[in-house]
């Protein structure tokens, strides 16, 4: 039998890379980068080959379970959904709406039936009690960006291949191919930024993979990124570097931010950041004099205690040397599809509102329509009304992504129930009692929601299922509604199809009024999220418009085009991108300005002598993937990175382990000697921990390694927008007795 190719878009990080399948006789026999894909052209990492691993993987569920007697037995799509309808509807009848809860995780942002339709559920369970992965990563982005541009989803990111000075704080592209910033092949971008005579300069208490292919790599103590920030920004008025550029009129609040950095000199902040004065007004002044030029930050600067500070300030930086929405500087991608920034009136809105409610025990505020991921455990403890007392995960794995996952492991365990949608038995869905598997990805159309809209180039592109999915096993989205029928009391019995006909019959009447009709026929043939992408592309930017642009992009024409779309490079859009309701960027938010007097009331406070930060590998992602072979091979990666000085303070040994404390909580891990730490900090990837009992990735457990998150405190929080504190955190090592 003869070869077939088919061409994928990696769902596996944000680099969505372009991949070239090849499958024999129903097994995939290669995976390559896919040499003409509009978007990634080419460009691979192991994580693409690895879908091979994933789809095969014979620890990846492809059948329900339900627990019998503490134990899972397989049962039928029917008995699962028979099960939830027994036990759930019951509790939120007794107990109300705010018992439930719902969690969704990251790799929903990768899936597009889980990412259009868990607002389905969600709405459905009618509960103030949501959380994501987005409070243990970029919520702080997200807030800042909201707040300065209208919509949670407006991030500028770097017009790389026209910039010329690039600072990046707290982010390793080079391994994450971005985040935040959807550019697979960072390395090959930033060496022909630097063969046209670009500089590129990295802060991080790591030399990172990034930091070792930049022209300077500064240490930073952990947290004080704000810091360095606030002293690039006092530099920029100190020696009046100020130049808003083109956007000039629409900026507000220019003199409100100078009034606020008045106490953050270089000089007053290099202490606290470990980079000397004159080295921070060296950077403001590359900055302003570059004409184009941007600013970068990302997961260390969220992950801290002043995560909305910092990353609005990065974006204070780009306005002030007028970078921002300029060729070459930090810039906003057009999505082809499901940008709300594209719809609706250009270039002013609603803005966005937080607070609208708080969590119940720890007055937490709302962001976003979550609450901190760090207050699930609290809310299923604590008795009283709106106690959560049943919970639905979504592709999440809270117990080990989030601090003291060991309270929450226990408080999962008092559920009165749990429902689970995973493709494993992992920390957090061993505690179900039921798990319903999703297809594998190779089996699943595939197109990114959410992706486009941080691209560095703006593109379209589709992937068709390679293999069809088993007899049975209903769409992601097939299972989202159902869960959601049977919350609102339509039974499991109800028709995933004809609910989505309704939802999407609803929709179109309150957003096209009397021609709804004219809409719902034009959609004919399609459901799920094929109708839903029609819809957005052909009302897109780009799109066709129902016929009036015959040029435009329908969904036929993105199918139709194997390397995908190209749609050319970012182009300023101010001010149609605006949704604030002033029509201005706010440079000088209320709320930020007010917690810059935290800040200033910390800048004097001593320096921890070891502090603790996280750590990304490019073969490791989410922690399932330690579960797949091409990933898990080759040299143990869960190792602590301490500074030889460090390490002979402290009597470590190269490959020793080492006991890692905080709080009376402690971890044990392998020690890795080296240079590429700052000293006083250690290094610990995220996401490892695994063999937990009751867990079901063989691969995994025969190389748990240690959980970073195990030894970090629920109760910290960045108080804007509710991040988790993972970075930074004092802690205490030394060796462990043979």
């Amino acid at each position: 039998m003869s070869d077939t190719t088919h061409h994928r878009i990696c769902p596996l990080c944000e680099a969505c890379c372009g991949l070239e399948l090849k499958v024999r006789e129903g097994k995939v026999i290669s995976i390559r980068g896919h040499d003409s894909d509009a978007f990634s052209a080419g460009y691979i990492c192991p994580k693409g080959v690895a879908l091979k691993d994933l789809h095969e993987d014979p620890d990846r569920l492809r059948t329900p379970l339900i627990k019998r007697n503490g134990e899972f037995v397989p049962a039928s799509w029917d008995e699962a959904f028979a099960e939830i309808e027994r036990r759930l509807p019951p509790l939120l009848a007794q107990h109300g709406r705010q018992a439930g809860a719902i969690s969704v995780g990251n790799p929903s942002a990768h899936k597009i039936g889980l990412l259009l339709y868990f607002s389905r559920l969600a709405k459905a369970l009618g509960s103030r009690n949501v959380f994501s992965a987005s409070t243990l990563d970029q919520m702080p982005k997200q807030l800042s960006s909201g707040l300065m541009f209208g919509h949670w989803l407006s991030i500028a990111v770097p017009d790389i291949t026209r910039c010329d000075f690039l600072l990046v704080l707290g982010a390793n592209p080079l391994a994450s191919n971005g985040s935040l910033w959807t550019v697979p092949d960072f390395k090959g971008k930033a060496k022909a930024m630097q063969a046209r005579g670009g500089k590129l300069v990295v802060i991080d208490p790591r030399r990172t993979e990034t930091a070792a292919v930049a022209d300077a790599h500064h240490f930073i103590r952990p947290g004080a990124d704000v810091f360095l920030l606030l002293g690039l920004v006092h530099t920029l008025f100190d020696e009046k570097l100020v130049r808003l550029g083109r956007i000039a009129p629409l900026v507000d609040g220019v003199d409100a931010v100078e009034a606020a950095v008045q106490g953050f000199s270089a000089e007053v902040v290099a202490p606290r950041c470990g980079i000397d004065a004159q080295t921070i007004r060296s950077l403001a002044r590359q900055l302003a004099a570059t004409p184009r030029a941007a600013v970068y930050g990302r997961i260390g600067t969220c992950t801290q205690e002043y995560g909305t500070l910092a990353s609005w300030l990065v974006d204070v930086l780009n306005v002030l040397t007028g970078h921002l929405d300029e060729p070459g500087g930090a810039m906003f991608p057009k999505a082809a599809a499901f940008a709300h920034n594209t719809a609706g009136q250009p270039g002013s809105g609603r803005g966005i509102t937080t607070g609208r409610h708080t969590s119940r025990v720890s007055g937490a505020p709302e962001v976003f329509g979550e609450l901190p991921m760090t207050c699930l455990a609290e809310e299923i403890e604590t008795p009283g009304p709106g106690q959560v007392r049943a919970l639905i995960t979504v592709a999440s794995n809270p117990v080990l992504s989030s601090p003291n996952g060991a309270r929450l492991a226990q408080a999962l365990d008092s559920l009165d129930f749990m429902v689970s949608l995973d493709i494993y038995v992992n920390e957090t869905s061993r505690h179900a009692d039921v798990i319903l598997p999703g297809p594998s990805p190779l089996e699943d159309m595939h197109y990114d929601v959410a992706f486009p809209q941080f691209s560095w180039r703006n593109h379209a592109r589709y992937s068709a299922p390679v293999f069809a999915a088993p007899q049975g096993q209903p769409a992601e989205w097939e299972t989202l509604l159902k869960l959601a029928a049977i919350v609102q009391g339509e039974g499991a019995g109800a028709d995933a199809g004809q609910l989505d006909d309704r939802h999407f019959a609803e929709d179109a009447k309150k957003r096209f009024g009397d021609h709804a009709d004219a809409v719902i026929d034009a959609m004919q043939g399609l459901r799920g999220p094929d109708r839903l992408l029609e819809l957005a592309l052909r009302t897109g930017p780009y799109g066709d418009q129902f016929g009036r642009d015959p040029a435009g992009l329908t969904l036929a024409k993105v199918q139709a085009a194997p390397n995908g779309i190209d749609l050319g490079e970012l182009q300023p859009r101010m001010p149609e991108l605006l949704r604030t309701p002033s029509g201005k960027i706010e440079l000088a938010p209320p709320s930020l300005l007010k917690d810059l007097q935290r800040a200033a009331q910390a800048i004097t406070q001593p320096v921890p002598a070891m502090v603790i930060v996280g750590r990304r590998d490019v073969r490791s992602n989410n922690s399932w993937m330690h579960n797949l072979p091409v990933l898990a091979k080759g040299p143990m990666r869960c190792t602590a990175l301490v500074h030889p000085d460090d390490a002979k303070r402290l009597g470590l040994t190269d490959g020793a382990p080492a006991r890692i404390s905080n709080q009376g909580r402690s971890i044990e891990a392998q020690v890795q000697v080296s240079e590429e730490m700052m000293p006083g900090v250690v290094s610990l990837p995220h996401g490892w921990g695994h063999g937990l009992p009751g867990t079901r990735m063989a691969l995994a457990a025969e190389r748990p390694g240690a959980n970073l998150n195990a030894l970090l405190d629920e109760d910290r929080r960045d108080p804007l927008s509710g991040n988790a504190v993972l970075s930074g955190v004092p802690v205490e090592l030394q060796a462990v007795s043979a």
